[in-house]
């Protein structure tokens, strides 16, 4: 028969798992917004009195009840407030997941609102994997329509009136067909995107969904930024992170990677994709200041 004391710890352990999973599945998907903030100076980047400051949006996956168009216009506001010098998005935009009473928000109410998104150097996205599996060409236009333009392995030269100019590139899905047996044909060209740069002095940053195509990245760019792994979307104490989208597992999980003096930053995003639940990962934006 079993005791008074061992049901009540089996009591007690119900409770925690249960409250954990409630958290995980309503509350910290749904309801946090953090900032986390990166100070750094890549490679070739100068030496500045007054650092870039520059806001990254990524894997916003829109879609009712986990990222209402309501949950956009906070993320919007909250990001205008930080008083970015320019506004990134990494991609990501439409629904990513299915069943669990989702239902897709039409691009002409969401767009619109990313639209209010406010930075003096302007607001550039790219696209991810889950916009072309969707169908890239409307999220394209959409964005464009709202005054955001997309690059795909394209370049901009960004010329700030009181700081040092700036290539930004962005660079097509590596995920963009998929072949079938967790095969994919990406539509990314990163020696057409790096052609375009034309001189070897001013410093370039790399826009690309997913990072797995760190290692391919030349010391030509100063920053890679990245999103799509959603941190793992779920980090547990004494275990970390039990699945990862990557093939390099959790080289490339979150956060600030250098290797062989190249840097990259991977966001943990800001919505959920193939299950409706964060834990020990909270949305967030991304706040970096350069120089």
């Amino acid at each position: 028969m079993i005791s008074r004391r061992s049901l009540l710890r089996l009591f007690g352990a119900t409770l925690v798992t249960v409250g954990l999973g409630s958290y995980a599945f309503a509350i910290e998907p749904r309801f946090r917004l953090s900032v986390t903030s990166y100070r750094l100076r890549p490679p070739r980047w100068p030496a500045l009195t007054k650092p870039l400051r520059m806001a990254v949006i990524s894997d916003l996956h829109a879609c009712e009840p986990w990222m209402p168009v309501s949950r956009i216009a906070e993320i919007v506001a909250t990001t205008n407030a930080l008083k970015p010098d320019i506004t990134v998005l990494l991609g990501d935009y439409v629904k990513g997941i299915t069943g669990f009473g989702t239902t897709r928000i039409n691009m002409q109410e969401w767009a619109p609102v990313l639209g209010k998104l406010r930075a003096p150097l302007g607001v550039h996205a790219i696209l991810g994997n889950h916009d072309w599996w969707w169908n890239s060409s409307p999220v394209r236009k959409v964005l464009q329509d709202n005054g955001i333009p997309v690059l795909e392995n394209d370049v901009k030269l960004i010329q700030p009136q009181d700081g040092p100019k700036f290539w930004l590139a962005g660079l097509g899905d590596q995920l963009a067909h998929p072949l079938g047996g967790h095969r994919y044909m990406g539509v990314d060209d990163l020696p057409k995107t790096l052609a375009q740069i034309t001189d070897d002095a001013t410093p370039a940053i790399l826009l690309a969904h997913e990072p797995d195509i760190f290692p391919q990245v030349p010391e030509r760019f100063s920053l890679t930024l990245c999103g799509h792994t959603h941190g793992g979307q779920v980090r547990l104490p004494l275990i970390g992170r039990p699945i990862v989208p990557s093939e390099f597992g959790q080289r490339y999980a979150y956060g600030h990677v250098v290797e062989d003096g190249r840097n990259l930053i991977v966001s943990g995003g800001l919505g959920v994709s193939n299950l409706p639940v964060r834990f020990g990962v909270p949305p967030e934006i991304v706040l970096l200041e350069l120089g």
